[in-house]
């Protein structure tokens, strides 16, 4: 019962400290947005993980996107079962149309007869509310012949300025351990399955894809000072879609005994739109920080200068120690 009060209270501090597209370039550094399989998939007790981007910034009012999230593994002593929680903010354009999600998420993990081997089923559940704030658009009715004017009526009649509909969204992972410092990891995830509708017209026809998730991710050691972490993600949504691959290499400082240290950077390409870059610092197997930047390779080029976004990410694991209570038999007297 403990983890499920930990969990509402670190949130709920952390949440109230920043401020959104939930869509990141490092999407492996933001596990419950990418797969709610990944709930509990870590070794250690407790997991609490920030993402921060910002975009457009040399385009248009930037695009800022914040997501927090933490989990367990096996919260309320329950045996192959994690449990996590999950906010998003993001607020986007001159509209300030912004985006808050809340999350539920839940996972279980099967056993298996091969020790080497983790499969783990996922579930997202929540809310989402969208709204968009019409006074701080222009309209052709505020502009007097000469000026634009903003004490003008634009005229206009909108039926509804805010949205909330439920999340519900599926996830598997597979884990396979090929030996020290090697692995190879896969998973497939559905999200909008309800497809709740999105029109500010109250158009019923206008709803939210399905959007279906594939990724992989490897590692594999080169020797004893570097490892090799290859990765891909393709998203299908509606008529779109968004393959990003690349990969990372860590350079290890310090491998002792309670001490770790180590560096890491990559090269990801996502099709059509963007490359990027992004470097981290692991310490301990408990903390991950990293820093990515996007150079915009689009139709976009003219405006943003090659300039994309700017993303950040954290992720610390707690461990809990518990110690076992040891029993002693008293002897009778006799003995």
């Amino acid at each position: 019962m403990r983890k499920i009060y930990t969990l509402f209270i670190v949130l709920l501090l952390a949440a109230s400290c920043v401020a959104q597209d939930i869509h990141y370039s490092q999407y492996d550094y933001s596990m419950l947005n990418l797969n709610p399989a990944h709930t509990g998939l870590f070794d250690g007790d407790y997991r609490l993980n920030a993402n921060q981007r910002t975009q457009w910034k040399s385009v248009t009012i930037p695009y800022s996107t914040f997501s927090l999230a933490a989990d367990a593994f096996e919260p309320l002593e329950k045996k192959n079962f994690g449990a996590g929680i999950q906010v998003n903010h993001d607020i986007a354009g001159d509209s300030h149309f912004r985006t808050f999600q809340f999350n539920f998420t839940g996972s279980y993990f099967v056993k298996m007869a091969d020790t080497t081997q983790k499969l783990s089923i996922g579930v997202l559940a929540g809310i989402t509310n969208r709204n968009i704030n019409y006074d701080q658009l222009y309209f052709d009715n505020q502009y007097n012949g000469i000026q634009y004017d903003p004490g003008l009526d634009h005229q206009e009649t909108f039926s509804r300025e805010s949205r909330t509909y439920m999340n519900l969204q599926f996830g598997a992972i597979y884990f396979k351990s090929l030996g020290h410092r090697k692995f190879i990891m896969g998973g497939i995830a559905l999200a909008n399955i309800s497809k709740p509708k999105q029109s500010y017209f109250d158009v019923n026809t206008i709803k939210l894809d399905r959007r279906f998730d594939l990724h992989a991710n490897a590692q594999f050691p080169i020797n004893e000072t570097f490892e090799v972490m290859p990765s891909i993600l393709c998203q299908f949504q509606g008529t779109y879609k968004e393959i990003i691959a690349g990969s990372q290499l860590r350079y290890i400082l310090v491998n002792e005994k309670g001490v770790y240290r180590a560096l890491r950077g990559g090269v990801f390409y996502r099709t059509k739109d963007a490359a990027f870059v992004n470097v981290g610092f692991e310490m301990d197997h408990k903390w991950t920080a990293a820093v990515s930047y996007d150079l915009n390779l689009s139709d976009l080029i003219p405006a943003s200068n090659r300039r994309g976004g700017l993303e950040f990410s954290l992720i610390y694991i707690l461990d809990v120690f518990n110690p076992k209570r040891i029993q002693h038999r008293v002897c009778p007297n006799y003995i």
